[in-house]
């Protein structure tokens, strides 16, 4: 059986170098090559090495200044650099030290002594990341308050995921406007004493974070009426005003997998009822007045403000004083007539925000980044067939407790928290979500144009996975998610997409999606076919090892196939 091979990044401008630095490391390594710093960082967009070998001596961008780059990145600053050069002296070493390289090796080099020199290194490195799945596995273990956070975020994905025909019209900044908008009108009911009995009965914090699945049901409201450029007719506004009820019915689904109920209930408070109106000619339920809850009031002043001073398909932005003035004339009738008074006294408050709301006001500080970016997310189409990330889950798991048993694989996979690995599974295709209706949908064979739309979701859902990363504390969390999002379409033979990797060059997590993903698509419904028996799966599965699919692991899931058959047919 292989074991786990490391990866190793060799940056030279000389070709030759490159060719002789990766003959005399390939028996143990999986080796890249990189012309450039500039190619280096293209490279690293798609995988993490366990070190770099980098000249010193490169046009354009030299090792210094690449090393420079590294060791300023919070995602690279761990990386072993070594430099290789055929030039050096006290000074240069000390400066490449001093900027964060592990080690310096001469040109030209005897095989024995730098594969001696790096194996020395990649076993520091080795136990270094061993230390930190450690510490974040007992992070995880002990901190009660982040499993809570996190139990409601993996159901929010969940749910997201599983939604499969959906698309979305809020404009670019609705969700942080909104918030920002409901921030200042609660602020300014406290100083002014009104609806205290109800404001004290409320977390203003979580309700604030909750507000941004007010629309959430708009996900499940077909494109063409979402995007349609002119007046909705009477049947496609019937369908429109749906989404008040789709959101209710999706957050409740939420709530049925997580205990975090008051986020939830004031979710769905927004989601059900930020379109009923004061004179009770609203929907859904035709609330009038008080009987609408004060979260649902005060979305229907904020949320027409936004949509009335923005581009939407139908329409182009009012002026702030135009949008004023069209909810002046919903005093009473539209709108809550305290709110709506507050509002247009302390209107300038608000016309100032429109440019200035990525300034965090006090009560929205803890918002989840995590939350925030998949919320505003809502909408882009997703291609997921109803259950699959769940089924997916289930299948990983079965994985996952056949490695444990498995010599080689068991050390792959140690110091993997169970919990996080399977949760990072539910964002493996949330990229498309960027892909068209009329592609999903479409029953005969796509063109090469299509295709390659398709096929670009792997890089959407990169930079998913990297906007959510960049917005939290502790991005290792997210590690697996990134390998699963832009590795299960990678093929053993080298073959697959997008960065042609082989064998083990594709991280852990991309060869086991290759085959669970293959497998529910080949025994779930397709709008261009008819599922698969599982006997049929199994054997197309069983024709790809070698091929598409990690042989070693093939050989695994026919060892389990059984447990793979009770899932689907569950």
């Amino acid at each position: 059986m292989d074991t786990v091979r490391e990866k190793i990044i060799i940056v030279d401008d000389v070709a030759t170098n490159l060719t002789v630095a990766k003959i005399a490391l390939s028996d143990k390594y999986d080796v890249f090559t990189a012309p450039s710093g500039e190619k280096l960082f293209s490279l690293m967009k798609r995988m993490t090495p366990d070190l770099i070998l980098l000249d010193v001596e490169m046009p354009e961008m030299d090792g210094y200044e690449v090393i420079t780059v590294l060791k300023n990145s919070e995602k690279t600053v761990h990386i072993p650099v070594i430099f290789l050069t055929g030039k050096i002296d006290p000074e240069h070493e000390i400066k490449g030290l001093n900027l964060g390289a592990v080690d310096y090796i001469t040109k030209p080099f005897s095989r024995e002594l730098l594969l001696k020199r790096i194996d020395l290194h990649v076993l520091f490195e080795r136990q270094r990341q061993e230390l930190l799945k450690h510490n974040l596995t007992l992070e995880s273990e002990v901190d009660k308050k982040t499993k809570t956070v996190m139990e409601l975020q993996t159901a929010i994905l969940k749910a997201v995921a599983e939604l499969v025909e959906c698309r979305d019209s809020i404009t670019g900044g609705h969700i942080e406007r909104t918030q920002y908008y409901l921030s200042k009108l609660i602020r300014l009911l406290k100083e002014r004493n009104y609806y205290t009995d109800e404001l004290s009965a409320l977390d203003i914090p979580l309700l604030i974070m909750s507000s941004q699945l007010h629309d959430v049901g708009k996900i499940s409201i077909r494109d063409s009426i979402l995007l349609k450029p002119g007046k909705l007719d009477d049947d496609e506004f019937t369908e429109m005003k749906k989404h008040a009820q789709y959101g209710v019915e999706i957050i409740k689904k939420i709530e049925s997998s997580t205990t975090e109920n008051e986020f939830l209930s004031y979710a769905q408070t927004f989601a059900g009822t930020h379109h009923e109106r004061w004179d009770g000619a609203g929907y859904p339920n035709g609330l009038k007045g008080e009987e609408i809850p004060l979260p649902g009031r005060l979305m229907a002043l904020v949320d027409v403000y936004d949509a009335l001073t923005n581009d939407r398909p139908y329409k182009k932005a009012f002026t702030h004083e135009e949008s004023v003035r069209i909810i002046r004339k919903g005093l009473g009738t539209q709108f809550d007539p305290v709110l709506c008074e507050i509002f247009i006294e302390n209107n300038l408050a608000f016309k100032n925000m429109d440019n200035n709301y990525d300034e965090s006001p006090e009560d929205i500080d803890d918002l989840s980044p995590t939350m925030n970016t998949i919320t505003n997310a809502v909408g882009i189409r997703s291609g997921n067939v109803h259950g699959h990330p769940e089924k997916v889950q289930r299948y990983l798991e079965i994985f996952y407790s056949a490695m444990l048993k498995h010599d080689s694989l068991k050390n792959e996979i140690s110091g993997w928290d169970k919990d996080i690995f399977l949760m990072s599974a539910n964002l493996h295709d949330f990229g498309e979500i960027s892909v068209s209706d009329s592609i999903f949908n479409k029953l005969d064979k796509l063109t090469d144009d299509e295709y390659s739309e398709v096929k670009d979701h792997t890089n959407f859902g990169i930079q998913i996975v990297q906007m959510i990363k960049d917005s939290v504390e502790s991005e290792s969390l997210l590690h697996h998610a990134e390998m699963f999002t832009g590795n299960h379409h990678e093929k053993w033979d080298g073959s697959g997409y997008p960065l042609g990797l082989k064998g083990k060059g594709i991280p852990l997590e991309g060869r086991l999606m290759a085959i669970v993903d293959v497998y529910d698509a080949l025994t779930s419904d397709r709008p261009h076919r008819k599922r698969k028996t599982h006997s049929e799966a199994v054997q197309l599965i069983k024709n790809g090892s070698s091929t598409q699919f990690d042989p070693e692991l093939v050989e695994l899931f026919l060892d389990h196939d059984k447990e793979f058959e009770a899932v689907s047919i569950s």
